[in-house]
């Protein structure tokens, strides 16, 4: 089962932005996956993996992700044929260009 882990700030307080993500990533995908891991960590760090492969990472990635995106990068590492839903059908339709 893949492991999860999210390494955040303690210094820059961002506890509650990890345990929401982490909360929006088990609600998502259940029991697919093993856990869920909050790791403090200091400097600035927002980083998150699945089985150790970054997926996001603050300083790379210039801030921080979109619920939509995480579980979108997170499905592609653990389900890619997974359908997320209206977070699916929303990116498509705002990644079509207008004819004209």
């Amino acid at each position: 089962m893949p492991r999860i882990a999210i390494e955040y700030c303690t210094q820059c307080r961002w506890l509650l932005r990890a345990s929401w993500m982490a909360q929006e990533l088990l609600t998502t995908f259940g029991t697919d996956i093993g856990e869920v891991a909050l790791i403090p960590g200091e400097g600035g760090v927002f980083r998150i993996t699945v089985d150790g492969d970054q997926v996001w990472e603050r300083k790379t990635d210039g801030g921080f992700p979109d619920i939509a995106v995480l579980k979108q990068r997170v499905r592609d590492r653990i389900d890619p044929a997974r359908d997320l839903g209206h977070i699916d059908r929303g990116h498509a339709a705002n990644s079509e260009t207008p004819s004209g």
